[in-house]
């Protein structure tokens, strides 16, 4: 069963009542004339008030800031500066640890790399002024 244009738009277009009737006495309290196109387009406008609205309520409120991820321009800054100094002071405490120790092994005379005692050779020439 093949669909045209034409026959679509035409289904979309066909009216339709819907009523709603007291259970009890059957008497009408409302009567609607829709269309499927209507309903769509009615659905539709709802859908994109809701987004809207919430869109807004999240934007001009602070309840943006409940949002896992956002963060104030000012508080990327901070952090990054923080992040910075933290990165410094952990080279500052490994340089220290190393020089500590390396310390520590030159007052206990734990030295386990032998000194280099060899004469250095330096030609005359460098000597020589001219």
């Amino acid at each position: 069963m093949k669909l045209d244009a034409g026959s679509t738009f035409k289904r979309l277009q066909n009216r339709y009542r819907l009523v709603v009737m007291n259970d009890d006495t059957y008497e009408e309290v409302v009567t609607f004339k829709l269309s499927r196109l209507s309903v769509y387009i009615g659905l539709s406008t709802i859908f994109m008030l809701l987004v809207g609205l919430t869109v807004a309520l999240i934007v001009f409120t602070p309840l943006k800031y409940y949002i896992p991820g956002y963060n104030d321009l000012s508080q990327v800054r901070e952090n990054r500066q923080l992040k910075y100094r933290i990165d410094s002071l952990n080279k500052e405490v490994t340089f220290n640890a190393q020089y500590i120790e390396g310390l520590r092994k030159v007052l206990s005379g734990d030295v386990s790399t032998p000194l280099d005692t060899s004469r250095i050779e330096i030609p005359r020439d460098e000597f020589i002024n001219d």
